[in-house]
């Protein structure tokens, strides 16, 4: 039985009567294909068919034919837009060919967004916008970041965006004191001033003075400026006697007797060959030791009018006696303790690497040491022992390291037999409290910076030499 025939019987009227306006679904646009052929009629519909062709009693032959009703399938033809594709699959699926405004645009509501939709998607499509950007961003200033560190004299140079050297006026604070001795230079002074923190770099005071008609006359002593001065100011403040100290003497750490005297002739006034013949005797001073080297405390001195070259001498004793008394020394160490803080003056920068020198130093001397069996070889050492310390660099000589001289520890095992400078607080300290730690050598690996690498066998030590070495080459005039 076909499933699109209805069924022949009793049945048929109400079949008819339930089914009977539903769109035959064979039914199709004649425009789309040929319409099939109708089925058999069945004898009630033969019968119903031919009764209806025939015009009943009554009838008027002459009048119209009534307008047939249209078809249930026919298309409406209506003002709405054209079914979007989805909405014509939900037609033809059997929804009928009549539907209200929502159902004919229901598949279109469901594939436009909604407005909290829309906001959540210009949310996230905002948030990948911002991601691309960041992306963009981070990239040029990557780039511009790698750039700068590359080439940052070069970028300068091009935009005019030179460092400043100088500091700017009013920006001086506190107090500094400087000490000009007989025979400094602009480009000495320069120096000094930078170190005495008055100065913003090195180079500033020296540029200053380049760019006068006249060059400027110093005059040795100590003179109080400030901190933070601008090279004018600064240049004006050495200019004026109002601003040196009288009768005052301004000695660093790690100067020898030797450096020392001058000094003290130029601050003090007192004819240098006066402090030589002061210093010839440790006894009077009560120094037990062959020279007042080591005893001469680096500090800044003020004496009155009239002092004299033995009250000098003294003061400056006093004052390091002072020191070792300060660090808990006992008296019969004093020597000993000098000499040791005297080459940790001379070998370390930083306040933290005294204490690590002092640690090698004792290390060396152990009896159980069997890596250098004794030798603390101290370059400074050997530089003073030669009289290489005042050449204007860190490296030995091969004549130096060699020469068979009491002060040579490259050579003779033990301390020098006395100190090589004058030490200051923090070094003596030093040598009475080394640091903890199992190094035996020690080298400053880059002069500028003097950062040093402390290590515990030779094999270490030589890979930081050949560090240091490498910094050498890369910087020829610093010093090395």
């Amino acid at each position: 039985m076909s499933h699109n025939t209805p069924p022949e019987g009793p049945d048929e009227d109400r079949f008819a009567e339930l089914f009977g306006n539903l769109p035959d679904p064979r039914q199709r646009d004649a425009g789309e294909r040929e319409p099939e052929p109708e089925p058999p009629l069945s004898r009630r519909e033969a019968r119903q068919r031919a009764a209806a062709s025939s015009p009943g009693p009554g009838a008027d032959e002459g009048a119209p034919e009534p307008v047939a009703a249209p078809r249930a399938d026919a298309p409406r033809i209506t003002r709405e837009p054209a079914l979007a594709p989805a909405a014509a699959g939900h037609a033809a699926a059997g929804g009928g060919s009549t539907m209200t405004l929502d159902a004919l645009f229901a598949d279109e509501t469901q594939a436009t967004p909604t407005r909290a939709e829309k906001k959540r998607n210009r949310r996230v499509g905002g948030w990948i916008a911002l991601g691309v950007v960041v992306l963009v961003v981070g990239g040029i200033v990557g780039t511009g970041a790698w750039a700068w560190a590359a080439y940052e004299d070069q970028i300068r140079a091009v935009f005019g965006w030179q460092e400043p050297i100088d500091y700017e006026p009013g920006m001086a604070t506190g107090e500094a004191l400087v000490t000009i001795v007989d025979g400094d230079t602009g480009a000495t002074i320069s120096d000094t001033l930078y170190e005495a923190g008055v100065t913003m770099t090195p180079e500033a005071f020296y540029s200053h003075i380049l760019t006068l008609d006249a060059v400027p006359t110093f005059y040795p002593g100590v003179f109080q400026l400030q901190q933070q001065m601008t090279s004018a100011a600064a240049l004006e403040a050495l200019q004026n006697p109002d601003n040196r100290m009288e009768n005052s003497a301004q000695l660093r750490e790690g100067l020898t007797v030797e450096q020392t005297l001058p000094l003290l002739a130029d601050g003090i006034g007192l004819p240098i060959e006066e402090l030589q013949a002061a210093v010839s005797d440790p006894a009077p001073y009560g120094v037990p030791a062959d020279t007042l080297e080591g005893w001469l405390f680096p500090a800044t001195y003020q004496f009155s009018p009239g002092v004299t070259a033995p009250e000098v001498i003294q003061t400056l004793v006093d004052r390091t006696i002072q020191s070792l008394d300060s660090a808990g020394v006992p008296v019969e160490e004093r020597e000993r303790i000098l000499t040791i803080a005297s080459i940790i003056e001379r070998e370390a920068r930083f306040e933290d690497d005294f204490y690590r020198v002092s640690r090698v130093i004792y290390n060396r001397l152990s009896p159980d040491n069997q890596e250098t069996n004794g030798l603390l070889q101290m370059d400074s050492t050997a530089q003073y022992g030669y009289g290489e310390m005042h050449d204007g660099t860190v490296s030995s000589t091969a004549e130096a390291l060699e020469d068979d001289n009491p002060w040579n520890t490259y050579v003779n095992t033990g301390l020098p037999i006395g100190p090589i400078a004058n030490p200051g607080d923090t070094a003596i300290d030093a040598a009475m409290n080394p640091a903890d730690g199992p190094w035996l050598y020690f080298v400053t690996v880059n002069l500028d910076t003097g950062e040093t690498v402390f290590t515990e066998t030779n094999a270490q030590h030589q890979q930081a030499v050949t560090q240091w070495q490498q910094w050498c080459r890369d910087n020829p005039d610093s010093g090395c």
